[in-house]
């Protein structure tokens, strides 16, 4: 019996996987396949780190772990849904709701000081961010938009807003003093094992990571972001978007880049209301309110401060005398400030790209924008894009070409801001990472305050995926540029090595180039708008920005496109797209009973794993289920049935309804299998006769709210209840 893992999740992708994967499952079991849930949501994630504290009946298997052991056999098939990155608002109302469910976990100790409060912070570290990604990516990433979507794209365009010809828009971002300027990276000579020593100015020691395992030919980063400069660049900005009329917004990844990016995402409230902080600083730290937290939790807090309303007004006085600031939701008073995981880069740049290069601003009104990026290492993309616009109009996604992407990312490869080699400076002195030998493998200068950043990238990975760029090229006969910034000590290191490795590869018949990232992206877009594809060959930070740029602006959202990681040891594991929208999503369900989570990676994902289950295992019936799944997300695409906005249309309840509709059709119709034929025969019919009576009781059911026990730790009964509400598809299902 093949073994297909799938993976149990969080928000609009865990609820859309309550209707989806008893289809998938009771399709599967035909072909010797059996579909098998794996908890890596975040609840599940905090329980398991604390399980040897709770009960049995408390008690939760650490997925992760498991999953992670699987990516290193052959043997993994795992369909991979997005997962909350969890920032630490959203980690702390986990923790709160767990508790209130009986769940006895500590609370997140923000400044432990025994060791049982350290042991507790570090649990929790561990789920922080992404916490699941690198741990499971055994393998490089190759994304792209599947042939049929792409068509339907062209066909069906979404609309993408027209610049107007005096668009201010523009991009700023440091040009000293951040990650990219200061980076010192290093081939690391022999196998050894390092750590990360601060040493302060009066010669203190303090050892901040260890353990950390080196293997000749690695790459190894130190970068820091000077807090001095940060802080003149944010001001800078502020005042600029001031003095031009234009809003001010921030874009960060303070869920990925766990570390390094709330710390970021405070120094920019504090500038945004500087009066405030200065006069009342010391009282918000009594308070326990910090600005790495953001206006949300600030605000709460400050209503159970007795002198909260004097506060509070000095915020507002600032808020409405200084720069305008973009909004998240101006109808509720939700700032660009509020909460660092509402504005992620990856999904808030692409979306303002395709808005006409407008935010909406506090007036509710839309607004050319100053786009803060600190981090200069991605800015150019961005800053290129922005100016073609302004130059040539908006893209036209029923012409433009396709951008896919091979990402370096297998072995936890370039996972800058996520992990332990990632710290504030206590004080003033200098960061060594030092080998098990004593040899100081490259330093860094710091002043108190100051983000250092460590990392390793692995030769093996690169090689990797240079050999799966090259593939993909040949296979689709497409270019591939190597996106390389000449002016980043890392990207230098990695230059080499494309050298090295493409002079072991034939590449006579290939289209290879390596170029800097204002360059890259120059060439990317010219291609694009005269409807040619690129394959676009990018390290891990620049591989999440690029697989949500590109397929926004191509086919209106990143959820579209296929994303297969062949993994290092043979196995394989499918990525269904990006969650960005998930947590508006699941407002909407339980304001109104209406989800709108779009499951089109999910079936294209599936399909992949059923296809890799067929290759693998010499299964022709899974063959021909991935062939017919394929034939049946055409249709839900060409019919219209992928899901809808507004409440009491359709939603992704019945998207999945109409899916195994044309799946079981397909089945039955196809000739390769007669039995399978005839086992679908059935179903088949049943699901076309009651279409309409399914429909409507999937519709019906829709403009009330809903109560699902919790958010994070929601009720499953509950769940299935409000998931599968049609008892008509329910029987059909269930009898396959």
């Amino acid at each position: 019996m093949a073994q297909i893992f799938y993976t149990h999740t969080d928000e609009s992708p865990m609820l859309a996987s309550t209707s989806l994967l008893p289809i998938v499952s009771a399709f599967a079991k035909h072909a010797h396949t059996n579909i098998t849930s794996q908890d890596i949501s975040l609840a599940g994630r905090i329980i398991s780190a604390f399980s040897d504290r709770l009960p049995p009946s408390q008690q939760r298997l650490d997925a992760l772990a498991q999953l992670s052991a699987l990516t290193r056999t052959p043997a993994a098939n795992i369909v991979k849904l997005p997962n909350i990155s969890a920032s630490l608002p959203q980690l702390i109302a986990a923790i709160n709701e767990l508790q209130e469910h009986g769940i006895d976990i500590p609370l997140y100790p923000a400044h432990p000081t025994t060791s049982a409060e350290h042991d507790v912070r570090k649990r929790y570290d561990s789920v922080l961010g992404s916490a699941v990604n690198p741990v499971l990516r055994e393998g490089n990433s190759d994304r792209r938009a599947p042939r049929a979507v792409k068509n339907f794209a062209r066909s069906h365009p979404h609309r993408m807003e027209p610049w107007p010809a005096n668009s201010q828009t523009t991009v700023t971002t440091m040009k000293a003093g951040d990650f990219k300027h200061t980076e010192k990276s290093v081939v690391v000579e022999q196998k050894t094992r390092a750590r990360i020593v601060f040493t302060s100015v009066a010669g203190q020691q303090q050892t901040m990571t260890d353990n950390i395992e080196l293997d000749a030919g690695d790459i190894l980063d130190a970068s820091i972001m000077e807090v001095s400069k940060l802080r003149s660049f944010l001001s800078h900005s502020i005042a600029q978007a001031s003095s031009s009329d234009l809003l001010f917004s921030l874009h960060l990844k303070a869920t990925m880049m766990k570390v390094s990016d709330p710390v970021i995402f405070g120094h920019a409230v504090r500038a945004f209301f500087p009066q405030t902080f200065t006069d009342f600083g010391p009282r918000l730290t009594e308070l326990g309110l910090h600005a790495d937290d953001g206006l949300t939790r600030i605000f709460a807090g400050l209503d159970q401060a007795d002198d909260g309303a004097r506060i509070r007004q000095s915020f507002d006085c600032e808020f409405h005398s200084g720069a305008r600031l973009s909004m998240v939701d101006a109808a509720q008073g939700i700032t660009n400030l509020h909460v660092p995981s509402d504005v992620i880069i990856d999904a808030s740049m692409p979306a303002m790209i395709r808005n006409g290069g407008k935010l909406w601003g506090p007036d509710g009104e839309l607004s050319d924008t100053i786009a803060v990026i600190p981090d200069s290492s991605y800015a150019d993309v961005y800053r290129v894009v922005i100016q073609d616009c302004q130059r040539n109009g908006a893209f036209d996604p029923s012409t433009m070409g396709s951008v896919s992407n091979v990402g370096l990312m297998a072995q936890q490869a370039e996972e800058y801001g996520s992990h332990d080699k990632t710290f504030v400076a206590p004080d003033g002195g200098r960061v060594d990472i030092v080998s098990d030998d004593d040899i100081v493998l490259v330093s860094q200068p710091v002043y108190a305050g100051d983000i250092f950043r460590g990392c390793v990238t692995k030769k093996a990975p690169i090689m990797n995926w240079v050999q799966l760029a090259l593939s993909r090229a040949r296979y689709s006969d497409t270019p591939v540029i190597f996106w390389l910034d000449p002016e980043r000590a890392h990207d230098r290191l990695m230059t080499a090595y494309v050298h090295e490795f493409l002079a072991d590869e034939d590449t006579d018949t290939l289209d290879v180039s390596i170029m800097s990232i204002p360059d890259a992206t120059k060439k990317t877009l010219g291609r694009l708008r005269a409807g040619l594809d690129t394959l676009s060959a990018t390290g891990n930070v620049l591989r999440d920005y690029l697989t949500d740029l590109f397929p926004i602006m191509e086919l209106g959202t990143s959820a579209k496109m296929l994303s297969v990681v062949p993994l290092m040891a043979g196995g394989g594991m499918f990525e269904t797209g990006a969650g960005g929208t998930a947590p508006k999503l699941t407002r909407q369900l339980l304001a109104e009973n209406h989800l709108q989570w779009d499951s089109l990676g999910e079936f294209l994902a599936v399909s992949e794993s059923l296809r890799h289950v067929g290759r693998t295992m010499n299964n022709r019936r899974a063959d021909i289920l991935a062939d017919t799944l394929d034939y049946a997300t055409e249709q839900v695409l060409a019919n219209g049935y992928s899901p809808q906005a507004a409440v009491r249309q359709l939603d992704s309840r019945g998207s999945h309804a109409w899916l195994a509709t044309y799946w079981a059709q397909a089945l039955a119709h196809q000739p390769d299998d007669t039995e399978l034929a005839r086992t679908f025969a059935k179903p088949a019919r049943l699901l076309e006769h009651y279409a309409a009576d399914i429909q409507r009781e999937l519709l019906e059911v829709q403009g009330k709210p809903v109560d699902l026990g919790g958010y994070y730790d929601p009720d499953p009964a509950r769940v299935q209840a409000v998931m599968r509400p049609s008892a008509r598809l329910n029987s059909i299902i269930d009898h396959i």
